[in-house]
């Protein structure tokens, strides 16, 4: 009884937690049971939780969570999340190069809405995420090749929205100083003396701090 008493209050405690990963994908499948999936991720976080390991439970929790609701969108035969989110993301592009002729002005996005009778949230999500990955596909120039965040982790699967989605998640979740690194590298395709200069370190502090870092983001895209 104490242990069911027990869980639903990390439950309750954790609510805002589950609904912050379902309300990038609520308009994409039924909400309730996005929520419910997630629920499943958190009971598994909190059967597996060890606190010797001094992590954060709901640090801990997150990637159960998103797991969970990953395999539920994959395992899902309905419309695929990015495919649509990209759909979308073309049809407001065009929508707004339309409207931009006729108004002689950048359109609003309650005129987007209304042009496309689609709902301005659905407008805002499509927009934000489709500029967030689109900054994260920069290529940035590593001795000669040309290489996205993506492919620097070398995850060994496809990255698809969700794992993009974790991926911002994780990079949020870094030292600040870390963020700084990324987004400096791969957001302002800085090189690394550039870094090293700005910072006040030097070129190979900057690359064995950015290959521990991009080793932590790829532990944690593979549940490692």
């Amino acid at each position: 009884m104490q242990n069911n008493e027990a869980l639903m209050e990390v439950i309750n405690d954790h609510e805002k937690l589950i609904y912050s990963i379902v309300n990038k994908i609520k308009s994409h499948h039924d909400y309730d049971d996005l929520f419910q999936v997630g629920v499943i991720g958190l009971i598994k976080a909190y059967r597996n939780y060890d606190q010797s390991y001094g992590t954060k439970f709901s640090t801990y929790a997150f990637p159960y969570i998103l797991g969970e609701i990953k395999k539920f969108v994959r395992e899902d035969r309905g419309i695929k999340i990015s495919r649509d989110l990209f759909r979308l993301s073309d049809q407001i592009e065009r929508a707004r190069d339309l409207l931009a002729q006729k108004l002689m002005r950048v359109p609003s996005i309650s005129e987007l809405a209304i042009y496309l009778e689609i709902d301005e949230d659905k407008i805002n999500e499509a927009l934000n995420i489709h500029t967030y990955i689109q900054s994260l596909d920069v290529p940035v120039n590593d001795e000669g090749k040309e290489l996205t965040l993506y492919d620097s982790i070398s995850v060994t699967e496809p990255i698809d929205l969700l794992d993009k989605l974790y991926l911002k998640e994780l990079i949020i979740s870094l030292p600040t100083a870390d963020q700084q690194l990324i987004y400096m590298r791969y957001e302002k395709d800085r090189t690394q003396n550039e870094i090293a200069n700005t910072l006040g370190l030097t070129q190979v502090q900057v690359s064995r701090q950015e290959q521990k870092v991009l080793t932590r983001l790829k532990k944690s895209m593979l549940g490692k």
